[in-house]
């Protein structure tokens, strides 16, 4: 299908929409990062591209384009564009068929329903007809991945997921602002009190045992800015596969492109 597809953002949940709608032969797709991204679970975000100039997650690639010719040249290659412009200036150029905004900013930071025929937010600050033309709920529960046309997706409520009995203690944030040096990788196993990374000379630690499922690059974050991620248990995660919640966002904004173009 001849679509064009922006998406804001391109860590984690956007890579899964990115993903789902690629193998659904939405294979047009520009991604809009920052300049240094954050994300944590480097191994199934195409935003990695900004740093190694290309990335691969389940089969599909994505690569750092510049402008509109490298975008197309992406384009022919069925390849993601992965483009570094966290004003979204290329959207006024490339008159997209579809937005997506999935910053996940748990609030709206400027996207709007003339940024393109169909407009789509990801997760709070999103009201369906009035500032997008669909929203996602991206909670868990039973109303994850669901396309709303009318109202907004629920509020933020602040408290990561249950996994394995953990939830607050699986995020792993800085203590301060300063650059960040890993102590472990994605993978490691680690134990309660084990250092994970630094933000400057400040240790990190894991909370509980388990496993680094995620881990931020050693660039200059924040004070409280999300750095990693442990998964409890016995048994590894599986790092190099996109998580179930990606996935049904992915699928409900599927769901919605279809909506409205057929």
């Amino acid at each position: 299908m001849d679509v064009s597809i922006v998406i804001k953002g391109a860590g984690e949940t956007a890579s899964g929409i990115a993903h789902s709608l690629f193998t659904a032969s939405l294979t047009r797709i520009c991604m809009l990062e920052l300049e240094h991204p954050l994300c944590v679970r480097r191994t199934v975000s195409f935003s990695e591209a900004v740093y190694e100039r290309q990335m691969e997650v389940e089969g599909v690639v994505g690569i750092l384009v510049q402008d509109q010719s490298g975008l197309a040249e992406a384009w022919a290659r069925k390849q993601i564009g992965v483009m570094v412009d966290p004003a979204w200036k290329i959207i006024a150029e490339l008159k997209p068929d579809v937005v997506i905004d999935a910053i996940l900013a748990k609030r709206n930071l400027g996207t709007h329903k003339d940024e393109a025929p169909v407009v789509i937010g990801v997760g709070p600050g999103f009201c369906a007809r009035d500032v997008v033309h669909a929203a996602i709920e991206s909670n868990r529960g039973p109303n994850l991945g669901r396309v709303i046309y009318s109202g907004s997706a629920e509020p933020y409520t602040g408290i990561p997921a249950m996994r394995g009995g953990c939830r607050e203690e699986r995020v792993l944030r800085a203590p301060n602002a300063g650059i960040v040096r890993t102590a472990k990788y994605i993978g490691d196993s680690v134990n309660a009190g084990d250092a994970v990374l630094h933000v400057g000379s400040t240790p990190v630690r894991a909370p509980i045992n388990g496993w680094v499922r995620g881990l931020i690059r050693e660039i200059e974050v924040a004070e409280n800015e999300k750095v990693g991620d442990i998964e409890p248990g016995a048994s590894p995660p599986c790092c190099q596969v996109v998580s179930d919640k990606a996935r049904a966002i992915g699928r409900g904004v599927l769901e919605a492109i279809m909506h409205y173009l057929h």
